[in-house]
């Protein structure tokens, strides 16, 4: 078990060697966010936001996006990689953006990991910057640092302990 001093020892460290992590995505907009970061995944921001340049000009929005259809989104990020089930996905978030949340993205985690492409990464990345709540966005980075550092709970665990002791 790690302790209280071990856990504010540690989110020291990272404060100190990372600073307030932003992401390196473009985005104007929390719709714009969330297309990034489902894109980014396997992929490198630098080529998210070559894509996203051409993409959200005219697709900003659920709405304008669905009017793409899978295919059409398909070949817009086809260079991010894993673009058949990236497509798919971002399509059915569009889809459930409009239908149940009149195409807003929603602002808690447990809603956000309801949405298909959106795991808990993504979840933690889109609250903690648009939403100002403190989540680590990367759990298992976080996580692998902090078995280093003497942390035995496996990845879920480890994450949940880290954002209880972030500072607030």
């Amino acid at each position: 078990m790690i302790t209280k001093k071990k856990k504010q020892e540690m989110l020291q460290r990272f404060q100190d060697t990372y600073g307030i992590m932003k992401p390196a995505l473009i985005y104007r907009s929390p719709f714009e966010l969330l297309v990034a970061v489902v894109l980014s995944a396997q992929c490198t921001d630098e080529r998210v936001n070559i894509v996203t340049a051409g993409l959200f000009p005219e697709y900003a929005s659920p709405e304008k996006m669905l009017t793409l259809g899978i295919d059409g989104l398909e070949e817009k990020i086809k260079t991010c990689g894993l673009y058949h089930s990236k497509a798919k996905n971002l399509s059915a978030t569009c889809r459930i953006l409009c239908e149940e949340y009149q195409g807003e993205v929603p602002k808690t985690f447990d809603e956000l990991v309801k949405l298909p492409g959106v795991g808990r990464k993504t979840a933690n990345v889109l609250v903690s910057v648009l939403y100002d709540t403190p989540a680590i966005g990367y759990p298992c980075v976080s996580c692998c640092q902090s078995h280093a550092a003497g942390c035995r709970d496996d990845t879920r665990q480890c994450g949940k302990g880290l954002a209880k002791s972030h500072p607030r």
